[in-house]
């Protein structure tokens, strides 16, 4: 296993990739991106992870690391690609099918395939479906090895949890497994867990619901807080001063390509037993709009008023924006001209384009729109924010819905 084709260069490939290469492999990274291929190829990045940049510039540089738009012949075969939701929240594999499609005519017989991305039940074995099909000449498996092993790395500490973090390896057969277990443990220092792809699959959807769960419990204890007049962040503080008592901090809802998808890939699978777990979905999925309508009430008190919405993405101290709970309510407040919105997110350059397509909505740095605003909603908790000056806060209207200001 000295070749590595890692198709999908994004949040989990690129790192994945640039780490494999700085360990030795020789990497054919894919996207079909071509200007995050052009990017990759000159050691940049396209997307942000501490010290990504660094480890990208070394891989390239180094040789092991190049980038392209097709596939090539290799050894090991990671898919790393987006796996989203359709309407109805019914999973969306077409990303994955036409990976394998892509790689289907370099693989050949000792060759390992593994599937990185979220994926429902059953996924891996459509993966050998599929292959078997296109390459009728092997046996999948048999000739070619196929499992299951899911990312489980936070945004802001890939580079050490690719390595640190136990992984779960989930073969589509026992041969499968041993062959994915020796290509990880060449670079994971974590324990390597194996099992079968189906429980693999299972295994990383029932890690991302219990977290929706959990957080939907202390979302719902916002609403109910609001309700009675009670501070939630101190009943949470002293609730959780009970030894058996850990509960998660409330916010403006649930982001990201992990939580806010992932469980629904369980209801689909088992739409009549997945009862709690759809109902955490509904709860988090509403909280955007509750805070939304509280910032239409304040904001009936002014005839325009200025508003500083500090945050994007979907959680603290990144750049992903991706299901970001943040971005969904600047751009209600954009698309229903609720005032004007100067928006402040210190980890990207200028705004999405999602938001810069309206006017009235203005990039700016966090002095310049809290001295600007006649309401300031802390929407997402990065550490910058945590220093505002009080005393400014004091003459403006103010949503705090990660209670840093509390």
């Amino acid at each position: 296993m000295e070749k590595v084709c890692v198709v999908g260069l994004g949040y989990i490939g690129l790192p994945t990739a640039s780490l494999l290469a700085t360990k030795g492999f020789r990497v054919h990274g894919v996207d079909v991106n071509a200007q995050a291929v052009e990017t990759i190829n000159r050691g940049e990045i396209h997307i942000y992870e501490p010290d990504l940049d660094v480890l990208v510039k070394s891989a390239v540089h180094s040789g092991n690391l190049k980038a392209s738009m097709d596939p090539e012949e290799a050894d090991v075969f990671v898919l790393a690609v987006p796996t989203p939701f359709k309407e109805g929240h019914v999973p969306d594999l077409s990303y994955i099918e036409a990976a394998t499609r892509a790689i289907s005519s370099y693989i050949k017989a000792g060759d390992l395939v593994i599937l990185e991305s979220t994926s429902p039940v059953g996924t891996t074995e459509a993966i050998a479906q599929w292959l078997r099909e296109l390459r009728p000449d092997l046996k999948v498996p048999g000739q070619v090895y196929l499992a299951h092993c899911p990312e489980r790395v936070l945004p802001g500490q890939i580079l050490r949890e690719l390595i640190d973090n136990d992984r779960i390896v989930g073969g589509i057969d026992l041969a499968s497994a041993e062959r994915a277990c020796l290509f990880y443990q060449s670079f994971v220092k974590g324990q390597i867990l194996l099992t079968s792809a189906r429980t693999a699959e299972l295994a990383k959807l029932t890690e991302n619901a219990f977290r929706d769960v959990n957080i939907a419990f202390a979302n719902e204890l916002s609403l109910i807080c609001e309700r009675l007049d009670v501070n939630v962040w101190e009943l949470i503080d002293l609730a959780n001063r009970h030894p058996r008592v850990s509960i998660l901090q409330p916010g403006p809802g649930v982001g990201g390509h992990c939580i806010a998808v992932d469980p629904w890939f369980i209801v689909d699978s088992a739409p009549e037993e997945a009862r709690l777990i759809r109902t955490a979905r509904y709860v988090n999925d509403g909280k955007p709009f509750h805070v939304l309508r509280k910032i239409k009430e304040k904001a009936e008190r002014f005839r325009r008023p200025v508003i500083a919405l500090l945050g994007l993405s979907f959680k603290a101290d990144i750049d992903d924006l991706r299901e970001s709970p943040a971005l969904e309510i600047v751009r209600h407040l954009a698309s229903d001209e609720v005032g004007e919105l100067y928006v402040v997110e210190p980890h990207i350059a200028a705004l999405p384009a999602s938001l810069a397509c309206y006017d009235g909505v203005h990039f700016a740095d966090m002095r310049q729109a809290i001295q600007a605003a006649d309401i300031v909603v802390l929407l997402v908790n990065h550490r910058a924010f945590a220093f505002v000056d009080r005393e400014i806060l004091k003459e403006k209207i103010v949503i705090d819905t990660r209670g840093i200001w509390r």
